[in-house]
C-alpha cells in the first residue's frame, strides 16, 4: 500500500513485468527486505554449469510482513526508492523456527 499524495488514501502498488521467487536474507530496514535467488547458467563453450546468485531489494508491505528465511514471490513495480523497484507479493513458505 502506498499513500496517494492528492487524496491521502492508501492504494496498492501495481505489479507489472517480471515475477521472481527467492529467499529473504535480510529484513533489517524498515519495510524493505533483501531477496536472494540462486541461478544456474550453462556455459556452452566449456560444457559446464555456472552457479550464481542475485540479490534484490524489495518493498515489504505491513500486510505481508516477510521475515528472514521465508521463501517469497516478488513482482516488478515502479521505482519506490533509489534501489527498490520490486515488491513482495506473497509468502510461499515460512522459515522453519530453530529451538535454541
Amino acid at each position: 500500500m502506498v499513500e496517494d499524495k492528492a487524496t491521502g488514501k492508501k492504494r496498492p502498488l501495481s505489479i507489472r513485468g517480471a515475477r521472481l521467487v527467492g529467499k529473504v536474507v535480510s529484513d533489517k530496514n524498515k519495510k524493505t527486505v533483501v531477496v536472494e535467488r540462486d541461478m544456474i547458467k550453462k556455459i556452452t563453450k566449456y560444457k559446464r554449469m555456472a552457479r550464481g546468485r542475485s540479490r534484490v531489494q524489495a518493498h515489504n508491505p505491513d500486510e505481508i510482513g516477510a521475515n528472514v528465511g521465508d521463501i517469497v514471490r516478488i513482482g516488478e513495480t515502479r521505482k519506490i526508492s533509489k534501489t527498490k523497484s520490486w515488491t513482495v507479493i506473497e509468502i510461499i513458505s515460512k522459515a522453519e523456527e530453530v529451538e535454541a
